[in-house]
């Protein structure tokens, strides 16, 4: 069986502990998060949660079913991630030394990342993409000394005009 990496959307109730209650039920059951964002929605009552999470497809329905099972869930879905919009944003600080920086200034230009930073001995990076466009970035970049990193973790959403419910009717799946 193979696992499967997806990216789970939730609209939950926008209460105190949502968020700690929905991690501990991923903790307690033994399911790992790699990734997991938060945001307010166009309804200020509704958050919504991003986690992204990988398991044989048994595993994930079993997920979605747990979660479901939370009070102030509203409504959960399996994103496709071919017919969704995936980004994630990454700051890196670098020490670098002059000589240095015209080489890294290529590798950003080619990324379409930004240096948002400059020190006589440091530089800070930012790139916003795919996740696997992040983790390429980092790969070339790893020659160099990156003394800090923070990556936000994946959000993502549906292409087209279809909405997440705010109930359980739909099929998890998108």
């Amino acid at each position: 069986m193979t696992q499967e990496k997806v990216a789970l959307a939730l609209l939950v109730e926008n209460n105190t502990g949502v968020l700690a209650r929905v991690a501990m039920m991923f903790g307690r059951r033994g399911y790992n998060i790699d990734s997991l964002t938060v945001s307010e929605t166009n309804d200020p009552g509704i958050s919504r949660i991003t986690i992204a999470t990988h398991g044989e497809e048994k595993i994930i329905d079993q997920i979605v079913l747990q979660t479901k099972k939370l009070i102030e869930v509203r409504s959960i879905r399996v994103e496709d991630t071919s017919a969704a919009i995936q980004r994630e944003l990454l700051l890196a600080k670098l020490r670098t030394t002059e000589n240095q920086r015209s080489h890294i200034k290529e590798i950003c230009e080619i990324y379409e990342a930004k240096i948002v930073d400059l020190t006589r001995d440091s530089l800070i990076v930012e790139l916003t993409g795919k996740p696997g466009k992040i983790d390429a970035f980092l790969d070339v970049l790893s020659p160099y000394d990156i003394i800090e990193q923070c990556r936000t973790g994946m959000t993502t959403i549906g292409r087209g005009s279809a909405v997440m419910p705010y109930d359980h009717t739909e099929n998890h799946r998108a």
